[in-house]
């Protein structure tokens, strides 16, 4: 069975992004970048940044599979990347999308019961995990079916912005499985839904 991954970076005060939706105030020092985001990673760059960072042809690690909400997914159209990970099975979930079409070729788009879709890919034969990229509505629908989540939390406090999760649910228990921190104060943590 694969895993759905909610792997994401965090403010302090628990915003995934500022109230403009910019990530820009999280520090990514060189150590990070180097050993973290393209060492174990690096899948979960985009594919236009992995060409920028020499990693194009670094192999996936965890992930052959992406799924994204409208909101995250327009941060690529908006600079004209309709593929934003085209080393990956892309999916954003979308009403407005699903009416006008994909985008991309490269992209599928969902409406409707994305929790059944999401058991239909977690229940396919071999390959690897789905990356849930993102954002905090979006996690907020599939809270039940989280395997994992690989938290970034950067050494800043954002004040207001986009919630880690963004809807209304009982309680769902982790446990922390590994914590690595790096210079720039950045932590990442590692939680596995705990079963029963």
């Amino acid at each position: 069975m694969r895993k759905l991954a909610y792997y994401v970076g965090m403010s302090i005060d628990g915003f995934i992004a500022a109230p403009d939706l910019s990530i820009d105030a999280y520090p990514v020092s060189e150590e990070f970048l180097r050993d973290f985001l393209v060492g174990e990673y690096p899948e979960c760059l985009p594919t236009h940044v992995r060409r920028h960072l020499g990693a194009d042809d670094t192999p996936n690690k965890h992930f052959d599979t992406m799924l994204q909400g409208r909101t995250t997914y327009q941060a690529a159209l908006d600079i004209d990347i309709p593929s934003p990970y085209a080393h990956l099975r892309q999916y954003v979930v979308s009403r407005t999308l699903a009416e006008a079409g994909s985008p991309s070729p490269d992209v599928e788009i969902l409406s409707g019961d994305i929790a059944a879709k999401v058991r239909e890919l977690k229940a396919e034969e071999g390959g690897l995990g789905i990356y849930l990229g993102g954002g905090g509505e979006l996690a907020g629908q599939l809270v039940e079916e989280i395997d994992e989540i690989v938290l970034k939390l950067y050494p800043v406090v954002l004040g207001d912005g986009v919630r880690l999760f963004t809807a209304e649910f009982g309680v769902h228990s982790f446990s922390l499985d590994s914590m690595r921190t790096f210079a720039n104060g950045t932590a990442v943590l590692t939680y596995s839904r705990l079963k029963g």
